[in-house]
């Protein structure tokens, strides 16, 4: 293990976090807010631990997947610490477990939250709250990846994949460090799109911005009590649309900023991204139509509410709490399917749903035909072992962390439901769940103990588990 690069590593993020604080202080002293001095505070800590671990690059440079997974998980987590600060600062969330709930929350792009309401809190902190959504979004090594100057693929590589979201992660273009400035260059270009066309609406700037933040991050921390619901149908349908866009396998974009139309339509997991999203639509739709004055309207809610589940975003228009039990039920299965591997959203992952589907129908062929030789394709290709064992251990994983998170918070002795959808809401970054974790409720009834497992939750579904899960291995720390 070669800590002195880790360390090393991680003192950059602090830096970089430093960085990101400064426009939550601007707004601070945009409206004359004297909350911004929790920043002033925040920053120069950042600074200083950032001076102390990153000052001098260690002269061992040898970085493995070990050391990716290891930094990735530690800078999660650090950087989640100090960015609860500006919270406890201000005052705006005393107590250190709420605040890390909500800065955790907000990094891996949930949008659950533990605050009752939102609207009288000054506007550096909610700024720096949706802000905390688009950092998360693309993710912050992908960032330090534009920045620090490593030689070598392999130290870019170890690191990506540890953060990427998804069963697999290639390079767009020959190396990483440029695949990652064009990812970035992609999801900027997104987010400042949906601000010029929220300002066409007539949104205000701050509102905007804001907003944009948790869409492009698909995070769903809103900084009005009703979430979406007050804006209007304009403004819901820009959401929605943007939601959806950054759902979307961002190799798709690659392919048409390259100008290769076919090969990003010819994006498997996007079409089936496309049509569960139709699918499930238009069954909602029809289940709400007497909650609404028209089938519009009632097709304009469903629309929305399947955008920003599957996304994994979390943001509402209306309480679907209130609706019946099919499209609950509907929402429920979204939570678990997700987005497209390589975008912004949480989940499973609809690529992992396809590769599933088609084992079973290939174990279901073999059956029949015990000679035949069947291969699981995606994309027109032939999927490997490797990466058919990854899914598989993965989704073990993943069921075996569900089953015990739930447990776990049962000993809270809230309802089944409210338990259930609370880990699905944060395992899956999700954010608002059912009955007492609802779109109009929050976490806050959860005691500190069932809101750190939550917050355990948030990190492995957005860091893909295993990042995490190695910090408990005892011989990930063993030098070799």
């Amino acid at each position: 293990m070669n800590y002195p690069m880790i360390i090393y590593i991680v003192g950059w993020i602090f830096g970089i976090e430093a960085a990101l604080m400064s426009p939550s202080l601007i707004v601070a002293l945009i409206y004359r807010e004297r909350s911004g001095w929790a920043f002033v505070v925040s920053i120069a800590l950042c600074l200083a631990i950032a001076f102390l671990c990153a000052r001098k690059r260690p002269a061992n440079k040898v970085f493995y997947t070990r050391e990716g997974f290891v930094t990735v998980a530690l800078s999660w987590i650090c950087m989640s610490l100090m960015g609860a600060l500006p919270f406890v600062f201000s005052g705006t969330i005393p107590n250190m477990v709420d605040a890390l709930f909500e800065t955790v929350s907000g990094f891996t792009t949930t949008g659950a939250s533990i605050l009752p309401a939102v609207e009288g809190l000054p506007n550096c902190v909610l700024f720096w709250r949706s802000f905390t959504h688009w950092i998360g979004g693309m993710g912050v090594l992908v960032f330090l990846l534009c920045l620090l100057p490593m030689t070598g693929s392999g130290y870019h590589m170890s690191l990506m994949k540890a953060e990427s979201p998804g069963p697999s992660v290639s390079k767009l273009v020959p190396t990483v460090r440029d695949t990652a400035k064009i990812l970035y260059g992609i999801y900027l270009f997104l987010t400042v799109l949906e601000i010029v066309f929220l300002l066409i609406g007539r949104m205000p700037l701050f509102d905007a911005l804001t907003t944009a933040f948790g869409t492009a991050g698909t995070g769903g921390f809103g900084i009005k009590n009703d979430s979406i619901g007050g804006y209007s149908s304009y403004l819901q349908s820009v959401i929605t649309i943007f939601m959806i866009m950054f759902g979307v396998n961002f190799n798709v974009y690659f392919y048409l900023l390259m100008k290769k139309p076919r090969q990003a339509f010819e994006c498997e997991e996007a079409r089936w991204y496309l049509a569960i999203i139709a699918v499930a639509t238009a069954i909602i739709a029809f289940c709400i139509r007497g909650f609404y004055p028209s089938l519009r309207e009632a097709f304009h809610h469903a629309f929305f509410q399947v955008g920003s589940i599957i996304t994994t975003t979390g943001f509402a228009t209306a309480d679907f709490n209130l609706w019946p039990n099919v499209p609950k039920t509907i929402l429920v299965m979204l939570m678990f399917v997700g987005a497209c591997a390589g975008s912004t959203g949480g989940g499973i992952k609809v690529s992992r749903f396809i590769l599933l589907l088609r084992t079973i129908s290939r174990e279901m062929f073999e059956l029949l035909h015990p000679n035949g030789v069947r291969k699981i394709k995606l994309e027109g290709h032939a999927v490997d072992h490797n990466t058919m064992k990854a899914v598989n251990v993965y989704l073990i994983a993943y069921v075996m962390i569900f089953a015990f998170s739930v447990l776990l918070i049962a000993f809270d002795d809230y309802d089944l439901v409210t338990n259930f959808t609370a880990v699905a809401a944060t395992f899956n970054n999700i954010g608002p769940g059912l009955e007492l974790v609802g779109p109009t409720a929050n976490f806050s009834l959860y005691s500190s103990g069932a809101k750190l497992v939550l917050i355990f939750d948030m990190l492995a579904g957005r860091l893909e588990i295993f990042p995490l899960l190695l910090l408990f291995v005892r011989d990930t720390w063993r030098k070799f």
